[in-house]
């Protein structure tokens, strides 16, 4: 198994069976900080720097709360517009990242624009994290939801996995690459013009994932023991960002998730949603036996602590 440290966190296309049981067992080992809101001393002398080109709640704050938990120091920008890399200038992202790497020791990016945290990378002598890059992936989200649905199911083979919302979100993208090293099968369900992009459909065929496309969440409820969804009504990923008084529109019956339609679903099935959310999981779906998206959230912070530490070379 390869070394964490000084690896950059960009995709979960190479990441092997192996690294993710070695990150879960990292957050076990961290989990009892986080829960007991207690603060470390173990990554004291170290600095993250957050670079966010997009808005961000649970990513960003997780990603920080992390550093905090472990003692480390944060710095960085959450709007771009307020920096010369989003202003007037429109600084590249090699000058960019020239100058944040001698403000810390990682950086955790967020961008508008697909392969921006890859890009980084190359220009970077410190570790990038990808929090999340236009269409494409977001590694940070997937880990997370892998690591609450280990926990809450005991394990991640013999699963079968609904995922329905926005076939083109980088959360479904970067899913697509860790189903391919567990015995997953997934059913897939997406508005046609939100289909998911080939070349990850092309990943999961070259590792003979078994899966579907579906037109409606009903047709493969009563098989799904996680349900995983995202909005179809969502802002542009492309956009730096999309101000809330654009015109939303309503979730059609296919891709929602509602208190009525887990009445068909096993007991024992769990609901997973990367949040905000839209009409697509009503709020009464919430004191249901099946919700997980809140202690999802608190994962996250988790989650970021056991691959801050491990990419820092403090567990290895």
């Amino acid at each position: 198994m390869r070394s964490f440290l000084g690896r950059d966190i960009l995709s979960l296309r190479d990441m092997e069976r192996a690294e993710y049981f070695r990150i879960f067992q990292v957050c076990d080992e961290l989990a009892p900080i986080a829960r007991d809101r207690r603060n470390t001393d173990l990554l004291k002398e170290k600095t993250l720097v957050t670079a966010f080109y997009q808005p961000s709640t649970r990513t960003r704050l997780a990603t920080e709360a992390a550093m905090h938990r472990l003692g480390g120091a944060v710095t960085g920008f959450a709007d771009a517009k307020m920096t010369r890399a989003g202003d007037f200038y429109q600084e590249s992202i090699k000058d960019t990242v020239h100058m944040l790497e001698y403000y810390g020791d990682v950086i955790a990016m967020r961008h508008f624009q697909q392969g921006a945290p890859a890009e980084a990378a190359k220009w970077s002598t410190v570790p990038i994290i990808n929090c999340g890059d236009g269409w494409g992936e977001h590694p940070t989200q997937v880990l997370t939801d892998l690591y609450t649905i280990l926990k809450e199911k005991g394990t991640l083979d013999g699963l079968n996995f609904l995922c329905v919302g926005d076939g083109r979100m980088r959360t479904m993208h970067t899913i697509a690459h860790a189903i391919t090293q567990f015995d997953i099968e997934a059913n897939f369900v997406f508005p046609p013009e939100m289909a998911m992009m080939q070349e990850y459909v092309d990943v999961m065929d070259a590792h003979n994932v078994k899966y579907s496309f579906v037109d409606h969440v009903e047709k493969v409820i009563a098989d799904a023991d996680v349900i995983y969804i995202e909005p179809v009504v969502q802002a542009d990923y492309t956009k730096s960002r999309d101000e809330g008084d654009v015109e939303k529109g309503l979730t059609p019956p296919n891709y929602k998730i509602t208190k009525e339609l887990m009445r068909k679903a096993k007991p024992d099935s769990i609901i997973l949603h990367s949040l905000p959310r839209q009409d697509e999981l009503p709020p009464d779906v919430d004191s249901t036996r099946h919700a997980r998206y809140w202690i999802e959230a608190f994962n996250g912070v988790v989650m970021r602590m056991a691959l801050l530490a491990l990419i820092l070379g403090k567990m290895e």
